[in-house]
């Protein structure tokens, strides 16, 4: 089971320095892999009385391919994972060529996480329809494909269509491994048949591995191999021992996690409130607690790397 990071979006700041510093200190650690979120623009939840989604426009993101181009640049071996890309909300052609360009400047280390998004009014503001995302990101997953394994391709979908055409430079990965976000059903069947990983946001109880068993289900209905499909969880180690978090992580290990991700940026749901609070557990403003956080684990639990 790999152990990778989390990048703390929205809590890093803007100094180059410091977002160098903590993806080239993951990587001295043995972290193999940097996960880092996606948002193209933020909605303000001051205008929105029932908001009752995790990000808004007060939380920063940087730009998903642009910070990997920059920290590839910086580090050698550590994966660069999107987790999620709103897939659905950008154009395929243009996340064909941005995400083959940083697999060629990384050497073949990006893993594609795509997601099919929740909020319309995001959509609406990057002009692209909400309500057949669905069905568009299944087209664009397959269109993507062969964009980064072939150099020339003519393409007829529903909502692409390309002649002759194609991208250049082509990526180092033939193509670059594509993870498939989300718990809902049509997510669960959407791994099964398309994903080359899954990254849930559910936790390591029953629940997730009834739905583990789900998908892998899924998978052998379509004649995939489903050991081949890998599993991404997510579980914030702020404010925990160093024994709550091992039995966690075994947890994971036995309903067949593959990758476990480090996340330093906690937020839960209160109840009462009926929405995710930040300020629920205590957020790390400065970026070296960021990196204090992730040497603090590695310290505590060298085992698992």
């Amino acid at each position: 089971m790999k152990i990778g990071a989390l990048f703390p979006q929205f809590e890093i700041g803007l100094n180059p320095a410091h977002i160098r510093d903590f993806a080239v200190t993951a990587e001295e650690l043995g972290y193999t892999h940097l996960t880092a979120f996606d948002q193209i623009i933020g909605l303000n939840k001051a205008s929105r009385p029932d908001w009752k989604y995790v990000h808004d426009a007060g939380d920063m993101f940087h730009e998903i391919f642009v910070l990997f181009g920059y920290l590839a640049a910086v580090t050698k071996r550590i994966e660069f994972v999107t987790g999620v890309l709103v897939l659905p909300m950008r154009g395929t052609a243009l996340v064909a060529k941005q995400a083959a360009e940083v697999d060629l400047l990384s050497g073949g280390r990006l893993r594609l996480g795509v997601g099919v998004g929740v909020k319309p009014e995001e959509f609406e503001a990057c002009g692209e329809e909400f309500s057949n995302r669905g069905k568009r990101m299944d087209e664009q997953i397959d269109l993507l494909r062969k964009l980064w394994c072939d150099d020339l391709i003519t393409y007829e979908g529903k909502y692409h269509r390309v002649e002759d055409g194609g991208i250049n430079p082509l990526p180092v990965q033939r193509p670059i491994p594509i993870w498939v976000g989300g718990i809902s059903e049509a997510a669960i069947k959407r791994v099964g048949r398309l994903g080359d990983g899954w990254l849930p946001n559910f936790q390591a109880d029953d629940l997730g591995r009834r739905s583990i068993e789900a998908m892998r289900e899924v998978a052998v209905s379509h004649g995939r191999d489903p050991d081949k499909i890998g599993i991404e969880a997510t579980m914030t180690i702020i404010d925990r021992s160093p024994a709550e978090l091992r039995e966690e992580l075994e947890a994971w290990r036995a309903i067949g996690a593959t990758h476990v991700t480090l996340n330093t940026m906690p937020e839960r749901w209160v109840e009462e409130e009926q929405r995710w609070n930040k300020a629920a557990i205590g957020g790390l403003s400065d970026p070296q607690a960021h990196i204090d956080a992730i040497r603090s684990f590695r310290a505590a639990l060298p085992e698992f790397f």
